[in-house]
């Protein structure tokens, strides 16, 4: 919490709470005898006064307890806040639930989630206050927050609007939270929030006139000044010069003279030539008056040497990450609103510095939340045993384990003669094999047998190459009982090849796959560009069209980054996705789903619901016994 707005939750929970008073040190004896001497008061922090507080004992000890909870709210000193309310609980007149909300909101701030969700839900039953509800439904809507749930945790924020509103509570940040949560709504899920009370429905007017008019200066004034008139004294009216108004002046970046930062040298040439045609193309279709290209292979020196020759109102690129790095110094490219087409680990960045990239992880998340939506227990990675490979692994399983306590199962090949044995392996194939074996060595006739595999895999991830995924599909279709359920399998992008799948796509029947819109030719036909570029480049390699299609988005995103960054529910549809910018001013990538059937290519559409944390799921589900 914000240090300004947090002090006030002292002055809404500690009804109990007193004024800070220390005892004072004992006097020296004096110099001369007559002479009086001055005493200077001990002034301590929260962790003094904590300290102090356990080496006394009875009232002074609790006075030192309260004084050491009030600082450390106002130093969000939230260990200190913590140990202060646990030593105070041991107290038969402190007020119990007063106390608890302390360290549910001391937990919250040390991203304790679990425990500060598992304290809130014990004091269901005993919110005899307003202050006391109004705070508990504040905390309940912020852990959903944290948990990247904006719609979850409004419904809590408006029943603590609510209670603040009708019984003058005051709860510190809960406005601020309010329109954070609603900046990361869609316009559609704000069309399903316009109901309720006064209260809510007042936010999400306003939400809804910032997303419509966001930089149209005038209608934007008009709109909020309906607003006014309609909703008088709405808490969400101090948002207006705070917060709105900073969108009037939201215009979008007006570039018409760019520099393009890519490799024109090296073992990165071609890539930067695949690029350099998705610029040209985009430029067609643009305000662009003018593109210059500079090789980023150059030094530091030599490129800011080649901006300075003229001024340059946006700049793209680069595209290795080692030449993001050397060019973070440059203070021509910190002052000059930049595109760079690749992550960066460094995190202190200017603020007009965005960064755009073809993330593997982001298709990898997207299957999962999937997977977890569809209520799969048990998905089975198959991944080729190299870096690469290892980090998409990992970084499934990090994120896995938040949503679910069952491991995944992985596993990994080194060739194509090792795929069969890793797949047989992970279904348990060989051990049926060797359990029919030793029932015919029992038996002279012949016994019919038919091997089986293991039941509990209900999802297959498959995140090889398309020659990988080709070899890999037929050893899972054999290896799977033919009498047991079909197991769905699913793939990346990597597993598809628009040359590859002019010729082969007859093994690949039923699986499911992300892809860029660029590369399935009837999700998008933006200015009729595919037909072009096909009889331009018909042989191109895949990573070149991928890399055509983001430089192309690369320039249609720069009137569109300062919205996109401003409003997180807002998305742009590019070639290579659904576009939008999230913390860092990284551009997050949502690709098609699609599904080969029938020796064709359908784009398909899949449930993508956001699933609900690990430590969540029981709360809800007391929740709904309650309901019941």
């Amino acid at each position: 919490m914000r240090l300004k707005v947090i002090c006030l939750v002292i002055t809404v929970l500690s009804g109990l709470s007193a004024c800070s008073t220390t005892e004072k040190s004992p006097a020296r004896p004096p110099a001369v005898q007559n002479q009086p001497q001055t005493q200077v008061p001990e002034v301590l922090d929260a962790q003094g006064l904590l300290n102090k507080a356990r080496s006394k004992q009875g009232a002074s000890r609790i006075q030192l307890l309260y004084s050491a909870r009030e600082n450390a709210i106002k130093e969000q000193n939230w260990p200190v806040l913590e140990q202060a309310c646990l030593a105070l609980e041991k107290n038969e007149t402190v007020d119990y639930v007063q106390n608890k909300l302390y360290i549910a909101l001391a937990r919250t701030e040390q991203n304790n989630y679990s425990t500060a969700l598992n304290i809130l839900k014990t004091l269901n039953e005993r919110l005899s206050l307003s202050e006391h509800q109004a705070w508990h439904q504040y905390l309940m809507g912020r852990i959903y927050a944290s948990q990247g749930m904006p719609k979850k945790a409004l419904t809590y924020y408006f029943k603590a609007a609510d209670i603040s509103f009708n019984d003058k509570v005051e709860v510190a940040s809960l406005n601020d939270e309010i329109w954070q949560a609603l900046q990361q709504l869609s316009s559609y899920a704000l069309e399903r929030f316009d109901k309720g009370s006064v209260i809510q429905r007042g936010w999400i007017k306003l939400a809804k006139y910032q997303q419509i008019y966001i930089g149209s200066g005038i209608q934007l004034h008009q709109a909020l000044n309906n607003w006014q008139r309609r909703f008088v004294n709405h808490p969400a009216t101090y948002i207006l010069p705070k917060k709105v108004q900073n969108t009037v002046s939201l215009a979008p970046y007006e570039a018409k003279r760019i520099a393009v930062l890519l490799p024109q040298s090296g073992n990165s040439k071609r890539l930067g030539s695949a690029l350099k045609n998705g610029f040209l193309a985009a430029v067609d279709h643009s305000d662009l008056n003018e593109v210059i290209f500079i090789d980023e292979q150059l030094s530091v020196e030599d490129i800011e040497r080649q901006l300075s020759t003229q001024t340059f109102d946006f700049i793209i690129g680069p595209l290795l990450k080692d030449n993001i790095e050397k060019v973070a110094v440059s203070s021509v490219i910190q002052s000059t609103p930049t595109l760079h087409l690749n992550n960066s680990d460094s995190p202190a960045y200017a603020q007009q510095q965005y960064f755009f990239a073809l993330n593997p992880e982001h298709e990898v998340d997207q299957a999962m939340v999937h997977f977890l939506s569809q209520q799969y227990q048990k998905p089975m990675l198959l991944a080729p045993d190299t870096l690469s490979g290892l980090r998409l692994v990992n970084h499934f399983n990090q994120e896995w384990q938040k949503y679910s306590l069952i491991e995944p199962e992985v596993g990994l090949y080194t060739d194509s003669k090792d795929m069969a044995k890793v797949v047989a392996n992970l279904l348990e194939v060989d051990a049926s094999k060797s359990r029919i074996k030793a029932v015919k060595s029992l038996f002279r006739k012949e016994v019919e047998s038919e091997t089986r595999s293991r039941m509990d895999i209900d999802v297959i991830y498959i995140l090889g190459d398309a020659i990988e995924t080709r070899l890999l599909k037929p050893y899972l279709d054999v290896n799977v009982s033919t009498f047991a359920k079909r197991i769905p399998l699913y793939a990346s992008s990597r597993s598809y090849s628009k040359r590859m799948d002019l010729t082969d796509k007859g093994d690949l029947e039923g699986l499911y796959f992300t892809e860029q819109p660029w590369m399935l030719n009837k999700s998008i036909d933006k200015f009729n560009l595919r037909a072009q570029y096909d009889a331009l480049w018909p042989e191109q390699a895949d990573i070149e069209q991928r890399l055509f299609a983001m430089a192309f988005d690369a320039v249609q995103l720069i009137p569109e980054l300062k919205q996109l960054a401003k409003v997180p529910g807002k998305t742009f549809t590019g070639l290579t996705g659904h576009l939008s910018v999230k913390d860092g001013n990284v551009v997050e990538r949502r690709l098609e789903w699609a599904q080969y059937q029938k020796k064709q290519i359908k784009l398909v559409q899949l449930n993508e619901q956001k699933p609900t944390p690990l430590f969540m799921q029981n709360h809800n589900r007391f929740q709904e016994s309650l309901r019941d």
